[in-house]
């Protein structure tokens, strides 16, 4: 009798298995069929310079649905159009009582004449540096000549750009300076060329070029950029500010078309964010980044890298994860969303031909349809102009740029270190550095992420990054970048006074040793010109 209710209790076990066999299966079918619809996690999914055997508008659309997939939808708490504690610190370039008026120290037949070299940006941090160089030398100061014949192909000069009647009267009590070299004898004579090292201290000019200068009357100083010291004397370093923030002011046409600009995105926002892309294609081939378009890319970029002769082979994942490449215009957007910027922001962006063209500009444009360019606020009779000079058109970018209410400067160039301590010392706007070799981590496994986690991790990893007031310290990067000796912090109630936000060291003029200037680094024209803007 008990082999039979074995069988019996078998029989009613199977059953009960059958249906739920089946209920699996179903299960199961569905799991499939539903992970085939669904896009597969891959972090390469956010190059949007991709698959570029696809079509143009299937490739724009999908690139655009995968942005509006990831963007965070709330913001945090902190005040986004401005720095804290902003308020407590303004710009201070006044001389001290013990710097000298230039009628006093400036020699008879001293003459120190410069050509600069690079685009807008770069061109004004050699003339900037001019100026200090000729205070150093005690020398008269013949307003620079500006870079004509390399990669920009700009024939603006001096004034063309800058109000050379207010540079001069601006500088008068710091450093002579005269529109021409004036005439020897009644003749016309032909200053002695030089060139200094890069970075060269002012012990190294009072060495170098000073003894040339007391004999041959007149120097010229070739491709003159980065040619003085980051680090200077206190009142040196005063003098640069000066010079930069206050003696050179745009000609008044360039002035007008720049403000008018930034009126009118005024006009359609009470705030708006700028921009500086730099997404070009020789900025991408020059960095030897790769962003996921194959074969075709490689060659595109490939054949304009071959330019740069002392350009090392490129490893796109090395400079990838180091922060040295651009961030797509997708990673730039995604960035400023998780950093609180809604998509009714505002946005101007200051670039030149983007690599990829729409395309790659699509994302973007979506999280930001408020998408503004000079050509798109301005009609092409306003800017003709202008638009046969890339000086000036890069001119009426920086203004725009430089009245933004938040800067984000996606590269390491010129315009955006000028801009960046420009900011600071008008009251440290904010202005956003991607903090590159973090975010290339984050955004490789976006896809693994919910919103609030990759809201999360932008958030943490741009402080320090955001241009508030003591972010980073006195010493770090170039001066142009970080006027620390020209930032000021006011004094509480109970002190009084001012403190000075820090203070740079004071050098001695001994022997020259090979600590006064850096040691030049292997030169290629077309490497500084990419770089200057």
């Amino acid at each position: 009798m008990a082999i039979p209710r074995r069988r019996h209790h078998f029989f009613s076990r199977g059953r009960w298995l059958i249906p739920a066999v089946t209920v699996a299966s179903v299960f199961l079918l569905l799991f499939f069929f539903l992970s085939i619809l669904a896009p597969s996690p891959n972090g390469n999914r956010l190059f949007l310079l991709p698959r570029r055997d696809s079509s143009g508008e299937n490739a724009a659309a999908n690139a655009i649905e995968d942005s509006q997939l990831h963007v965070p939808d709330k913001g945090n708490e902190r005040d986004i159009w401005s720095s804290r504690n902003s308020n407590l610190f303004y710009g201070c370039s006044e001389a001290s009582n013990t710097f000298r008026k230039a009628q006093e120290i400036t020699h008879p037949n001293r003459y120190l004449l410069i050509v600069t070299s690079g685009g807008l940006n770069q061109q004004r941090t050699g003339i900037t540096d001019a100026v200090v160089a000729a205070r150093i030398l005690n020398a008269t100061l013949v307003v620079p000549k500006l870079d004509k014949s390399s990669y920009w192909k700009d024939s603006s000069g001096f004034s063309d750009i800058f109000d050379v009647d207010w540079f001069i009267k601006y500088l008068a009590k710091d450093v002579s300076i005269v529109k021409e070299l004036p005439l020897r004898r009644g003749q016309i004579w032909a200053p002695y060329r030089m060139r200094v090292p890069r970075k060269c201290t002012d012990h190294c000019y009072i060495h170098r070029v000073l003894p040339v200068l007391k004999k041959k009357h007149a120097v010229q100083i070739m491709k003159f950029d980065f040619r003085l010291a980051n680090s200077l004397d206190t009142d040196l370093q005063k003098l640069r500010c000066r010079v930069n923030y206050h003696a050179l002011k745009f000609v008044d046409p360039i002035l007008r078309m720049g403000e008018k600009l930034a009126q009118r995105m005024r006009l359609r926002s009470k705030h708006f964010i700028a921009l500086h892309l730099r997404f070009e294609p020789d900025m991408l081939a020059f960095s030897g980044c790769y962003y996921g378009g194959g074969d075709k890319e490689k060659t595109e970029l490939g054949r304009i890298r071959k330019k740069w002769k002392t350009l090392h082979e490129s490893h796109p994942d090395k400079a990838r994860r180091h922060g040295r490449c651009p961030m797509t215009p997708e990673e730039v957007g995604l960035m400023l969303r998780s950093l609180g910027y809604g998509e009714d922001v505002h946005i101007y962006v200051a670039s030149g031909e983007i690599y990829g063209g729409e395309e790659t500009l699509a994302p973007l444009k979506v999280l930001f349809p408020n998408f503004y360019t000079k050509d798109t606020l301005a009609t092409k009779d306003e800017l003709e102009p202008f638009s046969a000079f890339s000086s000036r058109m890069a001119a009426l970018d920086f203004i725009v740029c430089d009245e933004s209410d938040v800067f984000v400067a996606n590269n390491h160039g010129n315009m955006a270190k000028i801009l960046a301590g420009r900011r600071r010392y008008f009251g440290h706007k904010p202005t956003i550095r991607p903090n590159g070799r973090k975010l290339y981590r984050l955004f490789l496994n976006k896809d693994y992420l919910s919103h609030k986690e990759f809201e999360y991790r932008v958030n943490k990893y741009q402080k320090g990054f955001m241009g508030e007031p003591k972010e980073i310290g006195p010493s770090w990067g170039v001066f142009h970048e970080n006027p620390s000796s020209c930032i000021c912090e006011k004094a509480n109630n109970s002190t009084g006074g001012e403190i000075p936000h820090s203070t740079s060291r004071l050098e001695t003029f001994s022997t020259l040793t090979n600590t006064d200037y850096e040691a030049d680094t292997p030169e290629d024209p077309e490497v500084d010109m990419l770089l200057s803007d």
